[in-house]
């Protein structure tokens, strides 16, 4: 509110993003707050109890021995993180390379989406083991009141904001059918949209590609399948269908505005020095 002076905001989450906005939406029910106009989920998982090929890294054994790397450093290397992802889809991401760069001396291709991919992020240790331990081996965010948070049980049955959950059917890392089980947990009003492609490809497909294609049905039943086998299949990206969804949250366009003019101070020029720094550069500071 100080920042822009809105009472409410529509908030966007993506992969663990979304798992940590359900978090919040939850806490902040338990709190009474209502700073939230609609969330959106995107390729989130929120149940845990198919985490699809990452599973079989998830148990109690090999989680042991990430947490000992953990304590030692103090946090994860994020490109131990993409190249974990990575082996997931050897052949497309790991062994291709290996083989037209390393053997045949090519060129990478210019490909937007995977140099993106590869931009990875050092994770706390504290954060990734509660993470690891609690939602993925132990599956807790879904259970009710199971999860503290700040002094709150959080339950994701309670939030009764409205959510537009949007999954890709291709996606190795949130299974659609996994993240539709955490869309039947989430309270309020849900609307569940798949997108055709994968877990970056699927989400990040502007318009005028018209590619992939997506998805509807707005009965949300109890099983994923049935909920597919009673969709509606719509062609190109799924942008447009949910820009009318949001529609509905938002007063139209937010006036501009100069940074540093309001309340707060500006830190420094969008999009700030942090994104710039590189996984292996933040080690030596």
């Amino acid at each position: 509110t100080e920042a822009t002076g809105e009472d409410q905001m529509n908030l966007i989450g993506y992969c663990i993003g979304g798992t940590l906005l359900g978090s919040t939406l939850a806490w902040l029910k338990k709190k009474g707050r209502n700073p939230v106009a609609s969330a959106t989920y995107l390729t989130t998982l929120l149940d845990f109890s198919d985490p699809g090929g990452i599973g079989v890294f998830i148990n109690d054994h090999s989680i042991r021995g990430i947490e000992k790397m953990l304590e030692r450093k103090g946090y994860l290397d994020g490109r131990a993180m993409a190249f974990t992802f990575n082996l997931l889809r050897e052949n497309e991401l790991f062994w291709s390379f290996w083989t037209n760069n390393y053997l045949k001396g090519q060129k990478p291709a210019a490909f937007d989406l995977l140099y993106w991919n590869t931009d990875g992020t050092n994770l706390p240790a504290r954060m990734h083991s509660y993470y690891l331990r609690q939602m993925y081996l132990n599956n807790r965010l879904v259970k009710p009141d199971s999860l503290n948070l700040l002094g709150e049980s959080i339950n994701l049955s309670e939030i009764d904001v409205p959510s537009f959950f949007l999954s890709a059917r291709q996606d190795h890392i949130a299974k659609w059918k996994t993240t539709y089980k955490g869309a039947l947990a989430h309270g309020g009003d849900v609307r569940f949209v798949l997108s055709g492609s994968g877990h970056i490809a699927g989400v990040i497909n502007p318009p005028y590609k018209e590619k992939y294609g997506y998805w509807t049905n707005e009965t949300m039943v109890p099983d994923a399948d049935a909920w597919f086998e009673k969709s509606e299949h719509h062609p190109g990206s799924w942008w447009p269908h949910w820009l009318e969804w949001i529609a509905r949250f938002s007063d139209g366009d937010v006036p501009a505005r100069i940074p540093g003019e309001g309340k707060l101070p500006a830190i420094e020029d969008a999009p700030g020095s942090y994104v710039k720094v590189k996984a292996a550069e933040a080690v030596k500071q």
